[in-house]
């Protein structure tokens, strides 16, 4: 077996006290930090000393072989001050109390706060996943050995089988929020991903199918031999269905959503326009607008950062706010938005635990974390047989949104034909354009079947990527406009 090895493998220390991989001896203690807080935010309304440690590791096998095993470090801070509406914000890689102090001279631009300092976040001893890394429990040989396993079991399952691209990641960070106020709060989060892509040939047409899965657990959920092989069964199936696939029609029709993975429609859709920043800034549609019908009656849409082990999920989001449930709409009619602290201060509401940043060297936005719409009453089958002229759309890949009017563009990796209720061909080159706040009040029909995604999301907003959750019931819609090859 061929290696190609993108970086150097560095098997990470085992430590007993994370918390050691951001106070190094001789450059900064846990006193001193709390010090710089208070000294370089004593004149603002609000931030916090965000120092973080990171451990990476990536693995690809493709065509046979092991592609790239790649394993990085990083550590740093962010320090953010926040006056008014103005924000300074600092970062390095080095975590030292002469960066720290550096870095405190930026806010000094910051006009000084006229007010109380804002109150801290309130306390959280809710640990919502391991403190294990899961990048020194499974040896590097039984990381590629898995691979190879699904890479051989995959061109065992089927003759048309052409190639297979098998990947695993996972990564550790240590995070610690110190503030001026003296709140300190410190997460260990862990998060795993497996990803199975399979290209199926037959009489010259090449099509492809994929599945990952993943959360903040360990790999050995990753190693059972069920989940593994779901994702070749998943992927597989997806391929062989679209070497079936026809020319997808075009117009305006009934759209069936399916479960789980399709939510992403309602994350980039409507979820992003009800973040606290575009609603304060007034540029989202859904801008002063709470309390008023924005969907069908039965629409119930969540953002739930505190559900365990999941992707998107967070103990404490990254200004030390716990995560919880935010109900954003409730049977149609807008209830709130999700919120970071600076935006809930400035629109005089509660953060909702949803301040979040790519890393220590981005300033917390108001973020998404598992946004999904609860399930109704209605039986997915009865759904179908409503569809007398429409599409099933059971998976979607990339889409363009604008945030602002809500409208988006979905390409569908696996849809289907369907007519007088019943599924038929497969279809190839459907689009679903629309927008989301018409498309909440064109839902006719919920289904009992409420699924959250495998955990794969990113989500990316301002240039920085976060993981996240999405989920729905089987969805009916009505009027949807598909856009088609045929």
């Amino acid at each position: 077996m061929a290696f190609a090895i993108a970086r150097p493998y560095i098997r990470p220390m085992t430590i007993t006290d994370p918390r050691a991989l951001l106070y190094a001896p001789g450059k900064l203690t846990p006193d001193e930090a709390r010090a710089l807080a208070t000294s370089t935010l004593k004149n603002c309304d609000d931030g916090e000393l965000y120092l973080q440690f990171s451990a990476s590791e990536s693995f690809a096998f493709d065509d046979g072989r092991l592609k790239t095993a790649d394993y990085s470090r990083d550590a740093g801070f962010g320090l953010r001050g926040v006056s008014g509406e103005m924000t300074g914000f600092a970062h390095a890689n080095d975590i030292s109390a002469a960066a720290i102090a550096r870095a405190g001279e930026t806010l000094r631009l910051l006009d000084p706060a006229s007010g109380p300092p804002a109150a801290p976040p309130r306390r959280n001893n809710r640990h919502l996943y391991t403190d294990a890394s899961p990048l020194d429990l499974v040896p590097f040989a039984d990381k590629v050995r898995l691979l190879e396993r699904i890479d051989a079991a995959a061109r065992a399952r089927d003759p048309r089988v052409s190639q297979v691209t098998a990947s695993l990641s996972g990564s550790w960070s240590v995070v610690e929020i110190v503030r001026a106020d003296g709140f300190v709060a410190t997460d260990i989060r862990p998060l795993v991903r497996l990803n199975v892509s399979i290209v199926a040939e037959a009489g010259g047409r090449r099509e492809t199918g994929t599945f990952g899965l993943g959360g903040r657990y360990l790999y050995d959920s990753l190693f059972g031999e069920a989940q593994w092989n779901r994702a070749i069964d998943e992927a597989l199936a997806q391929a062989l269905t679209n070497l079936e696939s026809v020319a997808a029609p075009a117009g305006e029709m009934t759209v069936l959503l399916g479960p789980g993975w399709p939510g992403v429609i309602l994350h980039e859709a409507v979820g992003h326009g009800l973040e606290g920043d575009f609603n304060r800034k007034g540029t989202s549609a859904f801008t002063g607008r709470i309390g008023q019908r924005v969907a069908a009656p039965g629409v119930t849409v969540v953002d739930d950062g505190s559900i365990h082990d999941r992707r998107g999920s967070l103990s404490i989001d990254d200004e030390g706010t716990p995560t919880g449930e935010t109900v954003l709409i409730e049977d149609g009619i807008l209830k709130g938005y999700m919120q970071d602290r600076l935006n809930a201060r400035l629109m005089g509401m509660e953060p909702t635990g949803n301040g979040r940043r790519e890393s220590y060297a981005h300033a917390p936005l108001p973020r998404m974390t598992n946004t999904f719409m609860r399930a109704g009453n209605d039986n997915p089958e009865e759904l179908l047989s409503r569809v007398k002229n429409g599409i099933f759309a059971k998976s979607f890949g990339g889409g363009q949104v604008d945030i602002v009017s809500g409208k988006f563009v979905f390409s569908c990796t696996e849809a289907y034909r369907v007519e007088n209720g019943r599924l038929g061909a497969p279809i190839k080159g459907a689009t679903l354009i629309g927008d989301g706040p018409s498309v909440l009040t064109r839902v006719t029909g919920i289904g009992n079947d409420l699924e959250l995604d495998p955990g794969i999301g990113v989500c990316g907003k301002a240039g920085q990527g976060v993981p996240a959750g999405v989920g729905q019931p089987t969805l009916l819609v009505e009027g949807i406009t598909v856009g088609g090859t045929g």
